[in-house]
C-alpha cells in the first residue's frame, strides 16, 4: 500500500468486483476507518445486464462490506455520469473521434464528484481497486507509477489526475498481481472472488457502441456520406461517420479488392477516408489538454516511452511542449492507427510523466537523430 494513516477515514469505491473488495479489506486490515460505496450508473434501469455497478454487483459489494463490518452505501450517480461521461462519449463520436470514457470517468467522476462526496462524509482519502501506484517524491509531489502486474496495469487511465487528486488517492492493489488478489478474496470468503472482469465500456454492455449511438440519437442524426481513398477516389458510401473509428476494417462496404482500413474521419465533410494497411502508419501526433505529473510543465523536449492505446506498447518518443497546453509527439518508429480522441500517455520506465488527448496525427518530422536525455527534474541535460 502506498500510504498508511491509522484511523484515517477512507471512502472505497466498491464496484462489486474482486479488486475493489480486496482493496477495502486491505485498508481495514491496515487500520483505516473504511466506508464502502457503490455508484449507481446508467443502464440497470433499462434492464441491461452489466458486469459492474449492477444490482447484482451492488449486492456482492454489500455482502463484502457486511463481512468486513464497515458502513456501506449505494450512491445514485446516474445524472452526473450521464452529463459528464456519456454525453462526452456521444459528442466525441459525432465529431469523428474515438473517446476513452474511463479516462474521463476517473478524473471527473471518481476523483471529482465522488471525492466531493467523500469529503462530505469526512473522509481523508478515496480508494479504488486500480492496478497502479501513487508515491510521494522527495520534492513533495505525488507521482503515479505503473502497477507491478504489467498485464493488469491501469496507470494509462489515471494519467490526467492532478496533485490534489493524487494526494488523496489510495491504491492498495498497486504492488499485487491479479492472481494474488483473487486468492486473497477466496481466503476471506468473499462472494466476489470468482466474479468475471468487465472487458467493456460499463454503460455499453456487449460493446456495441454503434447500437448504443442509434438508441440514443436515432437514425436521423446519421447522414450517409462518401467513402474516399487517400487519393480522392470515391469508393462507396457510409451510413454515418460516428459508426467508424481509425483503423477499422470490418463493415466498410467497399467493393474494390482490399483489404481497406479507415485512415481518417472528416466530420465536416461527412467523409470517410480509407487506405491500405501501410497508410495507417504515422510517426507523429499532436496532443491537446496535456498534463504532467512530476512537474507542472516541461522546460523543453522530453524523452519518454509513449503509449497511444490502453493495451498498446509504450515506445520511444520525443514530447515537445507547445502553447495552450498542447504537445507534439514524435516516435522513433511509425505507429499504427493513431486515433484522435484517444489518450497518449508518457512514461519513463514505470513512472507516468503525463499525457494528452490525441488531437490529430501530423506529418513525419525528418532529420531527428534522437531526443535529448532527461534529468530527474524534467529538464534537458
Amino acid at each position: 500500500m502506498n500510504r498508511r494513516a491509522d484511523g484515517d477515514r477512507v471512502l472505497v469505491a466498491m464496484s462489486g468486483g474482486v479488486d475493489s473488495s480486496v482493496a477495502a479489506a486491505l485498508l481495514v486490515e491496515a487500520g483505516f476507518s473504511v466506508v464502502g460505496i457503490t455508484m449507481k450508473l446508467p443502464g440497470e434501469e433499462a434492464g441491461v445486464e452489466k458486469v459492474c455497478c449492477s444490482l447484482e454487483a451492488a449486492e456482492g459489494a454489500r455482502q463484502v462490506a457486511a463481512r468486513l463490518g464497515i458502513p456501506y452505501y449505494v450512491l445514485d450517480m446516474r445524472e452526473e455520469f450521464e452529463r459528464l461521461v456519456v454525453q462526452h462519449f456521444i459528442q466525441e463520436y459525432l465529431a469523428g473521434r474515438t473517446p476513452n470514457p474511463c479516462v474521463v470517468c476517473n478524473r471527473v467522476i471518481k476523483l471529482g464528484v465522488l471525492w466531493d462526496r467523500a469529503r462530505a462524509l469526512e473522509c481523508e482519502f478515496l480508494a479504488t481497486g486500480h492496478y497502479a501506484r501513487v508515491l510521494a517524491s522527495p520534492a513533495g509531489r505525488y507521482l503515479l507509477w505503473r502497477g507491478r502486474d504489467r498485464r493488469k496495469d491501469q496507470s494509462y487511465v489515471l494519467y490526467n489526475l492532478d496533485q490534489e487528486q493524487l494526494a488523496h488517492l489510495l491504491l492498495p492493489l498497486g504492488n499485487l498481481a491479479k492472481a494474488e488478489v483473487r486468492e486473497m478474496a477466496r481466503k476471506r470468503g468473499f462472494p466476489t472472488a470468482g466474479r468475471p472482469e468487465s472487458q467493456e465500456v460499463c454503460f455499453i454492455p456487449g460493446g456495441d457502441y454503434r447500437e448504443f449511438l442509434r438508441s440514443r440519437l436515432g437514425e436521423r442524426v446519421f447522414a450517409p456520406g462518401p467513402i474516399v481513398s487517400t487519393d480522392g477516389e470515391v469508393l462507396g458510401e457510409h451510413p454515418g461517420v460516428a459508426f467508424f473509428t481509425v483503423g477499422q476494417r470490418r463493415g466498410l462496404g467497399v467493393r474494390r479488392p482490399g483489404p481497406w482500413y479507415v485512415v481518417e474521419i472528416r466530420p465536416r465533410e461527412n467523409a470517410l477516408v480509407v487506405g491500405r494497411q501501410a497508410e495507417l502508419l504515422g510517426r507523429s501526433l499532436e496532443g491537446e489538454d496535456a498534463r504532467f505529473i512530476p512537474f507542472d510543465w516541461p522546460d523543453g523536449p522530453l524523452e519518454v516511452e509513449a503509449q497511444v492505446r490502453y493495451r498498446g506498447p509504450a515506445l520511444p518518443a520525443l514530447v515537445t511542449p507547445l502553447p495552450e497546453r498542447r504537445v507534439r509527439v514524435d516516435f522513433r518508429e511509425p505507429q499504427r492507427a493513431i486515433a484522435p480522441g484517444q489518450a497518449v500517455v508518457f512514461y519513463q520506465g514505470d513512472a507516468v510523466v503525463g499525457g494528452a488527448t490525441i488531437a490529430q496525427p501530423c506529418g513525419e518530422r525528418t532529420g531527428w537523430d534522437g531526443p535529448p536525455s532527461l534529468s530527474p527534474g524534467g529538464r534537458q541535460e
